[in-house]
């Protein structure tokens, strides 16, 4: 490795020199050994481009997308090809494409500014002429660990900036750099305290105070949250990007009717902003009043075409029937070279929804695939380290350790956890229990993945925690804080009822965490037959933190280490857990809502049987679905694609198949 990275740096000095052809040979020399390496593919593109061997240039950065979709210096080059062929429409996209993934890229602002000033879009010159100062008064050096930060190139950004700030500890740049780099680590502690100084020192940096009131968001200091965004529209009342984050951190906060008016507010001021007419939609959507969200939904996509977010949004809401009309727009978009990776994702997963309903299974499966590879290829997603993080859940939290720990822990029965694996019906579980009187529906809440996070100990110097063997060490009096801090830290999310549901899936991984901390707490695991649940992840776009989702080996391989790791919670916490069949609350609903209550230790509330009847916020990809009596249109919803997932039976276990499902798929 270090071989070809001398190599790599004698190519550049060769560049730097204009001797492009002994630089082009060295790089040829090194794809033959390496030929996804894509700094070579990079830097051969650009040698081709000077050279002229344009055709040369644009297969190198064809290559290179193929391996790394989001690189945005590749972006910046397509965009030089096409101005170099007269193609000035494309290319000013492509520079487009460049500043969204890197920000950093002086090169392509400059030829966004010159068109923008060029055509008299004075809203985008002055943007681009913004950013263009702002780049050119930083130096050199903290320029160059931008452009590396976004190309994924963590430890050497770190190491640089580093280096900077230890002799320019006030620059809040640099300062600001760092704190991207802890938040793609999850040392969320780390990116507050570093954004924190920041705006000490820069007060009258929006920027900052954004990045700021975002980690607030992520560490759940809601109240803090709203305190800085308040002073970003108090400081900067013009700017429309600042109020429609503060109508979306209302929203978030659940008060959705005030975010409605606060994003027509924002659309009355700028008719055409269609970012606000989608966030106005999804506001609508959990209130329930589908028809209007469609609407804005609609209006979004008439603003801007090529805006995936809308359509992906009417397909979300699961009830929408696309007409063949904008089925045909999604496949025009897709036809665009230019199109945004985030767009085209949206694309290929509405369009996959619209040839379901129309029965073209055969191209909505290809959308599926082509959308959820680039998810795949975007995530740094590893089955092997998956496999490694579970099982260290089963080594530590053994018999032996559960019966050595003693009392301990908060002692309330007021948390309700219903877990599992995504699209396992635990939506329509937290629907029913929400429907009773003493019960309050929140959210997924990320607090114990939180609270795990931190007990893990990472630090941004790279050096690795414990969790859960840290758990190993808690005393009585950290347990118990910890399992009163959650009960605190959530009451934002709930009303007056004595018990309250979180209905975060991935809580499985935690139950041993939960149960030290909150023991009295009740568990319900949503399990749902592994095709259905399986591909109906396959299928679903989550906004984050699924990435086992982005390819059907790896939600197979998932679902597995899933009942591996309950089966191990049975067995080590007996009783703890109830598991709640999605086919069996289908076929029996009132049975089993009276087996949840009975567990849950409360009396039958006959508003349980008719939850769909509740006006309540539901704000998941079910939302739709829940307020609808229970129906079995979503049991063998993978048959037609049947023939496309040899994967899943490869590599499910066995047991957990139907015989005749394995026979269907293998033939």
């Amino acid at each position: 490795m270090k071989e070809n990275t001398f190599d790599i740096e004698k190519v550049t000095y060769s560049m730097k020199e204009e001797r492009f052809v002994e630089a082009l040979s060295s790089l040829e020399f090194n794809l033959e050994r390496q030929p996804n390496h894509f700094e070579c593919l990079y830097l051969a593109a650009v040698c081709s481009r000077y050279l002229k061997n344009y055709k040369d240039a644009q297969n190198y950065l064809d290559r290179l997308l193929r391996v790394n979709p989001d690189m945005g210096r590749a972006y910046q080059e397509l965009g030089h090809l096409n101005r170099i062929n007269g193609k000035m429409r494309s290319a000013i996209a492509y520079y487009r494409q460049a500043c969204e993934l890197n920000p950093a890229l002086i090169a392509s602002w400059n030829y966004l500014f010159e068109y923008y000033k060029k055509n008299k879009n004075k809203q985008a010159a002055d943007h681009a002429a913004e950013q263009l100062k702002k780049l050119q008064s930083i130096p050199n050096i903290l320029l160059y660990i931008s452009q590396i930060l976004n190309e994924g190139k963590l430890a050497i950004a770190e190491e640089k900036c580093r280096e900077f700030l230890k002799k320019n500890p006030t620059n809040t740049y640099a300062m600001s750099l760092l704190s991207d780099i802890a938040d793609r680590l999850g040392h969320f502690d780390d990116t507050e305290i570093l954004l924190e100084n920041a705006v000490k020192f820069k007060p009258e940096d929006g920027e900052l105070r954004m990045k700021y009131a975002l980690i607030l968001r992520k560490k759940q200091k809601f109240k803090e949250t709203m305190e800085q965004v308040n002073i970003l529209c108090e400081k900067f009342p013009d700017n429309l990007s600042y109020q429609a984050h503060r109508a979306s951190e209302v929203m978030q906060n659940g008060d959705h009717e005030k975010a409605v008016k606060l994003f027509n507010s924002i659309i009355k001021k700028s008719p055409h902003n269609y970012n606000a007419l989608t966030s106005k939609g999804h506001a609508l959507k959990t209130l329930g009043k589908t028809d209007q969200a469609i609407y804005c939904y609609k209006s979004a996509y008439k603003k801007k075409p090529d805006h995936g977010d809308a359509f992906y949004s009417l397909a979300n809401l699961k009830t929408y029937s696309f007409t063949e009309n904008e089925s045909n727009r999604m496949r025009e978009q897709l036809e665009r070279v230019d199109l945004t990776l985030k767009d085209k994702v949206y694309f290929h997963f509405a369009l996959a929804q619209a040839c379901e309903v129309d029965g073209n299974f055969d191209e909505a499966f290809i959308n599926l695939q082509k959308g959820n590879e680039i998810k795949n290829k975007q995530s740094n997603y590893s089955i092997e380290q998956m496999d490694h993080e579970l099982q260290a859940q089963i080594d530590i939290c053994n018999e032996k350790f559960f019966d050595g720990i003693g009392p301990g822990g908060y002692e309330t029965n007021a948390p309700i956890f219903i877990l599992g694996l995504p699209r396992a019906g635990s939506t329509l579980i937290e629907q029913i229990l929400a429907s009773h009187s003493m019960i309050d529906g929140t959210l997924e809440l990320p607090n114990i993945l939180s609270i795990a996070q931190n007990l893990r100990g990472d630090d941004i110097y790279g050096k690795k925690g414990n969790y859960p063997k840290s758990m190993q060490s808690l005393s009585i009096d950290q347990r118990q804080d910890l399992g009163k801090n959650f009960i605190n830290d959530t009451k934002i999310h709930r009303k007056d009822a004595p018990r309250f549901t979180d209905k975060m899936p991935n809580n499985f991984r935690h139950i041993g965490l939960i149960h030290l901390i909150l023991p009295n707490a009740k568990i319900i695991d949503a399990r749902r037959y592994p095709l259905d649940c399986c591909f109906s992840m396959f299928k679903q776009l989550f906004a984050q933190g699924q990435e086992f989702t982005y390819g059907l080996a790896e939600a197979a391989s998932y679902y597995n280490s899933y009942v591996k790791l309950m089966d191990h919670w049975d067995k080590v916490l007996p009783n703890k857990v109830l598991r709640v069949n999605n086919e069996d609350v289908v076929d029996d609903l009132e049975g089993e809502v009276a087996r949840l209550l009975e567990f849950l230790e409360l009396p039958f509330e006959e508003s349980c049987v008719r939850f769909y009847e509740t006006d309540r916020l539901v704000r998941t990809p079910s939302s739709e679905q829940v307020r609808k009596p229970v129906n079995k249109s979503g049991m063998g919803r993978w048959k037609p694609y049947a023939k496309n997932l040899k994967p899943l039976i490869e590599i499910l276990d066995k047991d957990l198949l139907k015989p005749e499902d394995i026979t269907l798929i293998s033939s």
